[in-house]
C-alpha cells in the first residue's frame, strides 16, 4: 500500500519538476536573459515554482467558482490508487503542470 503512495508522490514530484523546468526554459526564450524580473533574490526555480503555485490556486478558484454557479456536487475525495486526493485540487495541478508544455508547443508552432 505505501509503495503504490510513494511511487505515486514520486510521479507527481518528477513532472512537477519537468514543469518548472520547462516554464524557465520558456521565460528565458521570451526574455533572453534571468534579469528581467523585478526581485533581485529571487532564483529561476524560486520564480518557476511560484508561478506553478499560482496558476494551480488560480484555476482551482476558477473552478470552485464555475462548480458553484453551476451548483454542481462533486465528491469531496476520490481515491486514486492508494490515496485519496481532492478533485479539483488534482484537475488544477494537473493542468498547471501540462500548462508550459502546450505553451511549448504553441510557440513551436509560431514558428512555422
Amino acid at each position: 500500500m505505501l509503495t503504490g503512495s510513494l511511487v505515486f508522490g514520486l510521479i507527481v514530484l518528477a513532472l512537477a519538476g519537468l514543469s518548472i523546468r520547462e516554464r524557465v526554459k520558456i521565460h528565458l526564450l521570451r526574455t533572453g536573459s534571468l534579469d528581467s524580473f523585478p526581485e533581485t533574490k529571487a532564483s529561476p526555480l524560486s520564480r518557476a515554482v511560484l508561478n506553478l503555485v499560482g496558476l494551480a490556486g488560480g484555476i482551482y478558484l476558477s473552478l470552485v467558482m464555475l462548480l458553484e454557479f453551476l451548483k454542481v456536487d462533486l465528491p469531496s475525495r476520490v481515491p486514486l490508487g492508494q490515496v485519496q486526493v481532492e478533485p479539483l485540487a488534482a484537475l488544477s495541478i494537473g493542468l498547471a503542470i501540462v500548462q508550459p508544455f502546450v505553451s511549448r508547443l504553441f510557440m513551436l508552432r509560431r514558428r512555422w
